[in-house]
């Protein structure tokens, strides 16, 4: 037995560092903020339009800067992290996300808008993957790993229905300007926290070149993607510009495969995305972000355009979501997964979501919020909270210190070309179903404006429940992967998983890295 080997037990029940909690503390305050800023800036966007004479045609461009930049940058953003060290890259993440902020609470024009949103996405691809690296490297324990998850796992899934009621409040009550300007303190206070309390352990970082036609291809491809599924969402899916950006997006990223194939350094190590559980977590939590825009996407719209609720009542809707991932995520998921294989959570978890999408393609002009909207937010929130803990945590579990931060953007991937795939997709159907609705009803309504009116309402809720019907099946797929693709045990084995240890020996180096982290008993 080599000597690290015989050390590992040691190293793995030893204590990372005292002031771990603490460090837990401004993790989640940052990944607050990025998710918080997801949907304030939504809020505000009509304001800010107006404000700065953004023309219709260019308003997207507020909302596509920011996520062409996080979403082409993210594994660029993860390598830099594991180069520079996670807690260098997560505080320099911060510092700019708020100079970012306080651009885009100062500008004047759209053109210094759109600037400010880029360079939001740019520092945010820094900062998220280097926040959850931080939790994969500082939690070793798995209860204390559970539990740590656990409350990421909450902000992660629960953020963005808190950013509705603040953003609303914000813009309410005092300015659009604001929901950047929210974003500094958040980022002040966990840049000084993190500065002061984060110690990263020892020999986890990847001091390897950079491998630049690795970052090159993967950025371009990623771009194109991303803007392929936002020009879709816009312009049609038969566009030449859209299609065009897809095909780039093929190449780009079958020449990035190719290239990470072959490279002695590579950007993103194959052994992290073939490793079957964390290629099971990646497509399975790609596919329930797809899902889940069916419910921000059509009930923020149902809720403030059919209902007529103002911004702020929209949010305090969403709080029985929150509330189920909250539970979900702390009490469910942290509680099971040392005790169960994560498939047990991930699987049902993402399959009662399902169900609470499935009540909601029941949805009417006039359906009562008690009766129905309650108890599918509540089932969606407990579904994805208990599955979303055990996902976070089982895609960096086992990985080598080295390639965390990579694992890690990963994670931030398969969630941003997510949520581009939903948008772009379920918004495309709810809108072709809306036009042949009202086309086939309008006539029968007669010159009425009440009459026509109720049909254009009755349009966008059918519209809605089609692309519900949808957001069911792919979550219901979800779980189906999750069961079927997942197949670690629970944590706190003394067996690392998957290719990993199979695509390099563990000796030297690489084994006294290995060791540094937890592993997945099969």
């Amino acid at each position: 037995m080599s000597a690290s080997a015989a050390q590992a037990p040691g190293v793995l029940e030893k204590p990372v560092d005292a002031n771990r909690w603490k460090a837990l503390v401004f993790i989640a305050l940052a990944q607050l903020m990025v998710v918080l800023d997801a949907t304030i800036v939504n809020i505000a966007l009509p304001s800010a339009q107006r404000d700065l004479g953004i023309s219709d045609g260019n308003r997207q461009w507020v909302v596509t800067a920011y996520a062409l930049a996080f979403g082409g940058l993210l594994l660029f953003g993860g390598r830099i992290a594991d180069l520079w060290g996670r807690k260098r890259a997560f505080v320099t993440g911060l510092i700019g996300f708020a100079a970012a902020s306080a651009l885009g609470g100062t500008a004047t024009t759209g053109a210094m808008m759109f600037g400010a949103r880029a360079l939001q996405g740019a520092f945010g691809a820094l900062l998220a993957p280097a926040a959850l690296s931080l939790l994969a490297v500082t939690f070793t324990d798995a209860k204390e790993r559970a539990k740590a998850f656990g409350i990421y796992g909450a902000i992660a899934g629960g953020g963005g229905a808190v950013g509705l009621i603040l953003g609303g409040f914000l813009t309410e009550y005092l300015d659009w300007r604001w929901t950047f300007f929210v974003n500094i303190p958040f980022a002040v206070v966990a840049a000084i926290g993190a500065f002061s309390v984060i110690r990263e352990p020892a020999g986890g970082r990847n001091r390897s070149p950079l491998d630049i036609p690795g970052v090159i291809l993967s950025t371009l491809g990623l771009v194109s993607l991303v803007y392929g599924f936002t020009r879709a969402e816009t312009d049609g899916w038969s566009d030449a510009v859209t299609v065009s950006m897809f095909v780039a997006s093929a190449v780009l990223l079958a020449a990035f495969v190719l290239v990470e194939s072959k490279t002695r350094a590579p950007l993103l190590p194959l052994r992290v995305v073939t490793e079957r559980n964390r290629g099971g977590v990646y497509l399975s939590l790609g596919l329930a972000i797809i899902g889940m825009f069916g419910l921000f996407l059509f009930l923020t719209y149902y809720l403030q355009v059919v209902r007529g609720y103002s911004p702020v009542k929209t949010g305090f809707a969403f709080l029985p979501m929150v509330a189920g991932m909250i539970t979900g995520s702390t009490q469910i998921g942290a509680r099971l997964m040392t005790r169960v294989p994560a498939r047990a959570l991930m699987g049902p978890g993402f399959l009662v979501a399902s169900v609470g999408m499935l009540l909601l393609s029941q949805l009417g002009i006039d359906s009562s919020y008690p009766a129905l909207l309650l108890p599918a937010m509540l089932l969606l929130g407990l579904g994805m909270g208990t599955a979303f803990m055990p996902a976070m945590s089982l895609a960096t579990l086992g990985v080598q210190p080295r390639d965390a931060g990579v694992a890690s953007a990963m994670v931030n991937t398969s969630q941003q070309v997510g949520g581009a795939i939903g948008t772009a997709l379920l918004n495309t159907i709810a809108s072709s179903a809306t036009a042949a609705y009202i086309k086939d009803h309008i006539a029968a309504a007669g010159a009425a404006r009440p009459a026509q009116r109720l049909v254009q309402l009755q349009g966008l809720v059918h519209g809605y429940t089609q692309a519900i019907w949808l957001a069911v099946g792919i979550l219901a797929l979800a779980g189906v992967i999750a069961l079927t693709l997942v197949t670690a045990g629970r944590p706190g084995g003394t067996k690392r998983a998957g290719s990993d240890s199979g695509a390099e020996s563990a000796s030297g180096e690489e084994a006294e890295d290995a060791v540094a982290l937890p592993v997945i008993a099969h």
